[in-house]
């Protein structure tokens, strides 16, 4: 009589409605996967002779071990057969397998890197050649983000991918050709004036970008334009060359894009409309959740989404997909057993006939969110979540997640070498391998079993993308991990209502909205979230950047996470250092006072250090500033007030409209209560300033011009405006000699702000009327970041005994000038600047000197009011 069948997990003969899922994960596809990884990644544009050397070298490698095995396993009872050989024989099909797949790799980015060099258009773009070419669309249309680059902001342009099809030359040659390249299509500006600062891609696309058209158009679409071939940007990309195209022509379609495409472009559109009525965070970051359509999203708010490690979030990812799936089947865990959840079992829908559901729904989503790379990337990681509720096991998710890979990067070897495609993929190792075992010992400590499956997944996915992100950014978040567990909880009621929405506009556009509506709360979450991560003033530290840093992370990590294991054990050491963590992150101003002196009590003026422009702060009561101008980036403006303790802004004083001085008005005005924004009457550059009056009109706040005579107080301030003149003036030469200049008083001390005033205005200063009230001051805030543009009579007129100048480290302007360092220090004058010495508060009261140490010193001599300064090294 035969035994009946044993559940092998189980141990029941019927098996168990909670079979056993763990067991040691089967690691033999890994090595194949990571072969023809670094095989492709290699032989991207490595000679041809290289490619069919690994290639023949590959194939024998492996044909001979395959033999070997072979005849070992004839001669030995089969390959199959366990005991002491058998490991040893599986091996060697393993080693034998992974020479296989190195060698296709390589033969299948040779095939590739030879698209770069086939046909003519490689050596037209060595000479910069104007060419009319045929191209077939293989991207979605993006917008570069708008960047400041000094007094101006770079226009932003549409970047897509192509293939050129047909090179049409001057002498009226045609030539057939496949080749990829890069097209950039941007509209000429007027001049560098005419630029738009980088306040968001809403503000300013319809002044700087190309024609509507261009972003319009859908992958497969076939175009013909005019434009100038280049070399590519940089060396090992997948371009063979660059395409710029002026944007202001509209493309002249010649092929149509395909069926597949037209209806992905019509539900994507649906899913816009039905946004258009929401918030601008919700409207800007929903369809970036969804279908990782970011055209809308402002560059400050994807600024902060970088700088808390939540841009996975707005990329297409497997995430996505597994949310879905997990709506139909419910958690993977529970696939097998009795009491599985989600809407399959409740509808009576088998397990197999769910996996065939799950299929379709994988379909549908790489065809709404376009079969690029990065999309069939995701579709791979959604299918590992589907054989996870197929098989209920999830030792089957490592050989799931290696066979992704393998296919993938045999499909195309240019993922091989796309930083995204590595971060997935150690994203998604992480959540498999580490997060179910560091959740299994935080519910082992007590921890909430939801709270503690979050905590290990954001932790693990942390632990192993942050050396590749340090070797990319040179920066190391300390708020991803808190920042991602919040986040979280958003993510799902999110997504979910945004494709539902983007499966009902088609049909019933109200109730799209209606969906829509719902899924903006979670969504404006998550933008809160990211915007409060971003300026806390302790939310990353900087790291050496290359491959050298990200491997001292990588044992810095190591090492924290073994100390972690025996920390955890000890509750209070974990509150300890869970307090000290939050301490050094949030840095309340209180606290930071007290540790580092910042910001020093009594300060009567801070100019903050946000790189190459101007921002400073003048006290004006308990919580309350003055600012004047607000620098290039919101972040770091919002961060200086911030750090400052600053939460009711009586002024904002912009000096003038350039970018570097204006463009981070939107971290000013975010969460605090502003009364007044003041400006020139020189509304040059207009983009910008009609920037400063649309930023106005969101948060309701009266912007007014500033005019020579006007006195004002806030609190202890007292200030005059000395320029520009009221009345019928000369125009100005440009922005800069526009600026507003200050002679403020405070605490006893005179301060002159100068602005960005150029030699003509600072000598027409000294000639008007204000010029009367002008003397010798304590503080000089110098003109134009220290510049060589100074009026010798001017700064002997001011005589000052501190000089300060706002400028970035290592910028391309060269400011501050050694001649104008020379001259201020010639007059007596201490000189501090923010790229060298970082952040500095002025203090001073009283009649009487004293000297400081440290970061903290006097300035002056005896009689005068008492001058001291503090430093924030940068």
């Amino acid at each position: 009589m035969t035994r009946p069948a044993v559940h092998l997990a189980s141990g029941h003969r019927l098996g168990a409605s909670h079979p056993r899922q763990e067991g040691p994960a089967d690691l033999r596809l890994v090595p194949p996967a990571l072969a023809a990884w670094g095989s492709a990644a290699l032989m991207l544009d490595a000679p041809p002779r290289w490619a069919i050397t690994t290639v023949a070298v590959g194939v024998l490698a492996a044909g001979v071990l395959l033999v070997t095995w072979t005849a070992r396993g004839a001669g030995g009872g089969g390959p199959a057969r366990t005991g002491p050989g058998g490991p040893r024989r599986w091996g060697r099909f393993t080693a034998a397998a992974a020479l296989l797949c190195a060698a296709g790799a390589a033969a299948s980015a040779a095939l590739h890197g030879a698209d770069l060099r086939r046909g003519p258009v490689p050596a037209l773009a060595g000479e910069y050649a104007h060419v009319e070419a045929e191209l077939r669309v293989t991207s979605d249309p993006r917008r570069t983000r708008p960047r400041v680059a000094g007094a101006h902001a770079m226009p932003p342009a549409v970047l897509l991918d192509a293939e050129v099809l047909q090179v049409l030359q001057a002498d009226g040659t045609s030539t057939g050709t496949r080749t990829p390249v890069l097209v950039v299509v941007r509209r000429e500006a007027d001049g560098p004036a005419s630029a738009a600062p980088a306040a968001s891609d809403q503000d300013v696309a319809h002044l700087t970008t190309p024609t509507p058209s261009w972003t319009a158009l859908l992958p497969s679409t076939r175009v013909r334009v005019k434009g100038r071939l280049a070399p590519p940007m940089s060396d090992g990309g997948r371009a063979a060359a660059v395409l710029r195209v002026d944007g202001e022509r509209a493309p002249r379609i010649v092929g149509a894009p395909s069926g597949a495409q037209q209806v992905a472009g019509k539900l994507r559109g649906g899913l816009r409309e039905a946004t258009d009525g929401l918030p601008a965070d919700a409207r800007a970051l929903l369809p970036g959740l969804v279908v990782g359509d970011t055209s809308r999203v402002p560059a400050e708010l994807d600024q902060a989404f970088r700088a808390t490690d939540l841009t996975h979030l707005l990329a297409v990812s497997g995430a996505n997909l597994t949310i879905v799936l997990v709506l139909l089947i419910g958690p993977p865990g529970l696939a097998q057993r009795a009491e599985r959840r989600g809407l399959a079992p409740r509808l009576g829908i088998p397990l197999r006939t769910t996996a065939a559901l799950g299929g379709v729904l994988t379909i549908g989503f790489v065809i709404v969110c376009r079969p690029d790379p990065s999309v069939l990337r995701a579709a791979a990681c959604g299918l590992i979540a589907l054989l996870a509720i197929v098989t209920g096991r999830r030792r089957s998710l490592v050989p799931a997640l290696a066979t992704a890979v393998l296919v993938l990067v045999l499909y195309d070897p240019w993922l091989a070498r796309s930083p995204g495609f590595l971060l997935s993929v150690l994203a998604t190792g992480a959540l498999l391998t580490l997060a179910p075992r560091w959740g299994a010992a935080l519910r082992g400590r007590g921890v909430p079993a939801r709270l503690a499956d979050a905590l290990a997944a954001a932790a693990a996915a942390q632990a192993v993308c942050a050396p590749v992100v340090a070797v990319l950014a040179a920066r190391v978040s300390l708020v991803a991990v808190p920042c991602n567990l919040l986040a979280e909880f958003a993510v799902a009621p999110a997504t979910v209502l945004g494709f539902a929405a983007l499966a009902v506009a088609p049909v019933a556009m109200p109730v799209a909205k209606a969906l829509a509506w719902g899924a903006s709360w979670p969504t404006e979450w998550i933008a809160g979230i990211a915007r409060t991560g971003a300026a806390l003033p302790g939310n990353g530290v900087d790291w050496p950047g290359g491959w050298r840093g990200g491997l001292v992370l990588a044992v810095v990590t190591v090492v924290l996470v073994l100390l972690g294991r025996r920390i955890v054990r000890h509750p209070w050491v974990v509150a300890a250092c869970a307090a000290l963590f939050f301490l050094v992150v949030v840095q309340p101003p209180p606290v930071t006072r007290v540790i580092t002196g910042w910001p020093p009590p009594g300060w009567r003026l801070v100019m903050c250090d946000v790189g190459q422009g101007d921002a400073t702060v003048l006290a004006a009561g308990d919580g309350a500033g003055v600012v004047v101008d607000a620098g290039p980036d919101p972040l770091s403006a919002d961060r200086c007030l911030r750090s400052l303790g600053i939460t009711r802004v009586p002024l904002v004083l912009l000096t003038h409209f350039h970018a570097d001085h204006v463009a981070g008005l939107p971290g000013v005005l975010r969460g605090r209560e502003v009364g007044e924004i003041q400006t020139t009457g020189f509304r040059e550059p207009p983009e910008q300033a009609d920037f400063v009056r649309r930023q106005a009109a969101v948060a309701r706040v009266p912007v007014v011009s500033a005019v020579a005579g006007e006195r004002r107080r806030a609190g202890p301030l007292d200030w005059q405006v000395l320029w520009p003149p009221a009345g019928p003036v000369p125009r100005p030469e440009g922005p800069n000699d526009a600026s507003v200049t200050l002679l403020v008083r405070t605490g006893g001390l005179t301060m002159l702000l100068l602005g960005d005033l150029e030699p003509p205005a600072q000598r027409a200063l000294l000639r008007s009327p204000a010029a009367a009230s002008l003397g010798s001051v304590d503080v000089l805030k110098v003109a134009h970041h220290g510049s060589a543009h100074q009026d010798p009579g001017l700064l002997r007129r001011a005589a000052p005994r501190l000089a300060l100048i706002s400028c970035g480290a290592d910028n391309s302007y060269g400011h501050p000038s050694p001649l104008t360092l020379a001259a201020l220090r010639a007059g007596g004058a201490q000189v501090l600047r923010t790229d060298t010495d970082g952040a500095v508060a002025v203090m001073g009261e009283g009649t009487e000197p004293r000297a400081g140490t440290g970061s903290r010193a006097g300035v002056g001599s005896r009689g005068a009011p008492r001058l001291e300064v503090v430093t924030r090294p940068p």
